[in-house]
Formats: structure tokens, sequence, C-alpha cells
């Protein structure tokens, strides 16, 4: 005799609903980085430029001449290092958030357009895409960032620089497979003018791909803006951001491991959270959005 081994229902239903719960974690995590980034700078007293030699090198939960407490420890110029964290996580999201709008506008006007009308604005398109491919991103993203006086807008054109490509990439193939659509030949025959027809039947259907695009690209332009203001070409150091304060402790790496560490981690956590996220939209969205 054999048995049959069945499995019971109600352990499917819970591997589905715990599946569902982690899918919820980058969620909150994002969600917890925009509540710090915006209402903590309001109730933080913080000025990036003040120092407090007395205060220097103090460990996580130290007492400070103030009699406050230093709950993330301070830095070589005893500056507040979870003051730090909380400002530079404002300046992320800030710059960020302005890079990929200014990215998205950009590419997706382009990639319509040249997707739809082809011809020479295809061409136009492609060569300039071209031109740009032909240097290094990052190279690219620096030359553009030094050639100027350190500034919150110069650091947003430098990382814009790229970005837009992708975003043009995508819509251009949308607006090229959707362009041959019976509707759309239907609305030429009915005499609707070419900027309706893009706005109205060919717009909205990049925006699921726009939108999973546009967190994995808000992703790489955070770690790209760390990475310049580690190496002191960001933001001008009135400004506070994760590159600056994890440079300034990378020589007291052996002794005062938290300056880099601690910001460090709040930046990796944004950056992971942020790819999961990025991937389950690409998942919902990239496949399959115009079947």
């Amino acid at each position: 005799m054999t048995a049959v081994v069945g499995v019971q229902p109600g352990a499917g239903r819970g591997r589905v609903a715990a599946g569902r719960w982690l899918s919820r974690i980058p969620y909150a995590v994002l969600a917890v980085y925009a509540v710090v980034g915006g209402v903590g700078p309001l109730v933080m007293d913080y000025n990036p430029v003040r120092v407090s030699l007395e205060d220097r090198l103090l460990s996580p939960g130290s007492p400070v001449m103030s009699g406050g407490i230093a709950w993330f420890g301070t830095d070589g110029l005893g500056r507040d290092v979870l003051a730090q964290v909380v400002y530079g996580a404002r300046t992320s999201v800030i710059i960020g958030v302005s890079t990929v709008v200014v990215s998205c506008l950009i590419g997706v006007t382009a990639g319509i357009v040249a997707g739809y009308f082809r011809g020479w604005p295809d061409t136009v398109l492609a060569r300039g895409i071209d031109i740009l491919l032909a240097f290094p991103a990052i190279l690219l993203t620096i030359v553009i960032a030094g050639a100027f006086e350190r500034s919150v807008l110069v650091v947003v054109a430098a990382l814009s620089a790229t970005p837009w490509i992708s975003f043009a990439r995508v819509t251009r193939g949308i607006s090229l497979s959707v362009r041959e659509r019976p509707w759309i030949d239907a609305a030429r025959v009915l005499g609707v003018r070419p900027v309706a027809i893009l706005l109205r039947h060919i717009l909205p259907l990049t925006v699921g791909p726009v939108v999973a695009l546009a967190t994995l690209e808000f992703a790489l332009v955070v770690l790209a803006e760390a990475g310049l203001s580690f190496l002191g070409i960001g933001l001008p150091n009135s400004a506070v951001s994760w590159g600056q304060t994890i440079a300034n402790g990378k020589q007291y790496l052996e002794t005062a491991w938290w300056i880099s560490a601690l910001p460090g981690i709040a930046l990796s956590l944004l950056i992971i959270n942020i790819g999961i996220l990025g991937d389950q939209l690409t998942a919902r969205y990239g496949r399959g959005h115009l079947r």
C-alpha cells in the first residue's frame, strides 16, 4: 500500500502570506528613510561647519559638553555623527529625486518622439547616445562636477548626464511598438494631432516600465553622489553628505570606526532596499506591459 503525502493548504497560504510581508519590507525601509530625511532636520539642530574639539572622537552613547548624548558618536571635529546621518539622508533623497526627475523628463521626451516619428529625430538620438556612451559614465560625471564650483545644481547636472539614456531607450522601444497598433492608425485617420497621440496613447503605456527603471536609477544616483562627495568634488562643505562623512572618518578607521561605518551602513541599507524594490517593479511592469 502506497501512502500519498499531500501538502496542506494552510502551509501554502502561510508561505504566500510570508512572501507578501517580506516583499513589503523595502517599502517600510524607504518610508523610514523618507520620514527621517524629511522630519529629522526639522527637530534636530545641526551646523555642519561648527566644531567642538572638546567632544571629538567620542564613542557612540557618550555624553557631550552641551549635556546631550552622542548616540552615534562624534567625528574628528566633534560633530555629531547621528545628525550627519539624518541630514545626509535628506541630501541623498533630494539629489536622487531631482536627478531622476530631470533624467526622466529628458529621456522620456526624447525616446517617445524618436520612436514615434523615427527618421531624423531617431537618428539624432542614436548618434547622441553613441557619443555619450563613448565616455565612461563615472568619468563624464567627475569631469562635469570638477569643472564647476561645488553646488547642488552642479551635482544634479553631472549625475543627469547619462541616466537619461536608459529612459530614452525604454520609451523609444515602447513607442516604436505602439505606433504600429490599430488604435494609433485609427487616431491618425480621425485626424488626431501627433502631440495628442503621444500624450494620450503612448505616454501612459510607459509609466510602469519608467517607474521600475526610476527606482534602479535612484539607487545608482545616490551611490554616485556619495562617491563624488567622498572624492571631494561633490557638495560644498556647508551641505551634509554621507560620502563626506565616510571620507572624514577614513583616517580613524582603527580608533573611531563609527564615523565611517554608521553612514556606510545607512547608505548600504538604502541602496539594497531600493534595488530589491526595483527588481520587484521590473518583474511586474518590465515584461508584458504591452500585451
